[in-house]
This record gives C-alpha cells, sequence and structure tokens, in this order.
C-alpha cells in the first residue's frame, strides 16, 4: 500500500450539489489517502443547503465547502491532480482547462438533484439518491489496487465505475 495522497477534482457546472456531496464524501473515506475538491464552469456561489444536509447525516464536516470555479485548479500554486471526475452531463461537455498533473479524468454523471422540483422531501430525495449514487461510486473507487495497475487499466476502471 502507498503511503501517497492522491488529489481529486469533482466538476459540475454549478458546484452546488454534487460535486460538493462528492468532495465530502471523499474527503470522509478516502481518510487521509485522498484529497479531494470540487469546482464549477459557471458556480452558482451557494452550496445547495440540502446537500449539506445530506452531508452532516453521512458524518461529513461541511465547514469548509464552497461553490468555486474551476479555474482556481489550473492556476499556478493549484494542486497536481491526480483525478478528475465530472459529476454532471453538462460539465462532461464543456472545454476544460489544463490542469497540472496530466490527471486521469472520467465522467460519472449523476441527475441534477438541484434541478428537482416539488416538495421539500422530494427535493431532499432527490439530493440523498445522488448522495447515495456518488458514495457507491467513490467506494468502488477508493477499492482500486491503484499502485498496482497500468495508466490504461486505471483509465479503464475508472471510466467503467461512472456506469454504476
Amino acid at each position: 500500500m502507498s503511503d501517497r495522497t492522491y488529489n481529486v477534482l469533482f466538476i459540475c457546472t454549478g458546484n452546488s450539489a454534487r460535486s460538493i456531496l462528492s468532495e465530502g464524501l471523499m474527503n470522509l473515506l478516502g481518510k487521509g489517502r485522498f484529497r479531494a475538491y470540487s469546482a464549477g464552469s459557471h458556480p452558482t456561489g451557494v452550496v445547495n443547503r440540502l446537500a449539506l444536509a445530506v452531508l452532516a447525516r453521512h458524518g461529513v464536516d461541511s465547514a469548509d465547502l464552497r461553490s468555486k470555479n474551476w479555474d482556481e485548479f489550473s492556476q499556478d500554486g493549484a494542486p497536481q491532480l491526480d483525478f478528475v471526475f465530472t459529476v454532471c452531463d453538462k460539465a462532461a461537455g464543456e472545454v476544460c482547462p489544463v490542469w497540472p498533473g496530466q490527471p486521469i479524468t472520467a465522467h460519472w454523471g449523476v441527475p441534477d438533484p438541484a434541478a428537482c422540483v416539488g416538495t421539500e422531501a422530494q427535493k431532499l430525495q432527490a439530493i440523498n439518491d445522488a448522495a447515495i449514487t456518488l458514495k457507491r461510486r467513490i467506494e468502488l473507487f477508493l477499492s482500486l489496487p491503484l499502485p498496482k495497475l497500468d495508466a490504461v487499466a486505471l483509465k479503464k476502471a475508472v471510466q467503467d465505475i461512472g456506469t454504476r
């Protein structure tokens, strides 16, 4: 097992729910082996309050979570990224900045829970459903023997996770 810490960036358009959920869950479940970040191509500037409530139920400290632009991660001084995952279809189709470190990329699309129209309970359920899907994918990712996989096998493995 490697003592290395891997940097992971989760991207969606608004950086208010899906990517925020992913950042929080990866930092919790990655137990120091992974440092997760999130960003958006057109961030809302506000984290969805229901996403924060769902993260709290999972035991995630959300004090440092904020909606931010993906440009922060392509500038000098940004962390060198090992993995970049898009979690919304719209962001997956956009031209991304050049990321430092030539990270492995994959699309892990999840329907936008922030777009749910309905009662408070229905909106909360949509956020929870997204969190469950993302948590499952993160757990599958964390189970990969990263140091033992070559770049081609690792790229295929992370892409396959996005279909589960």
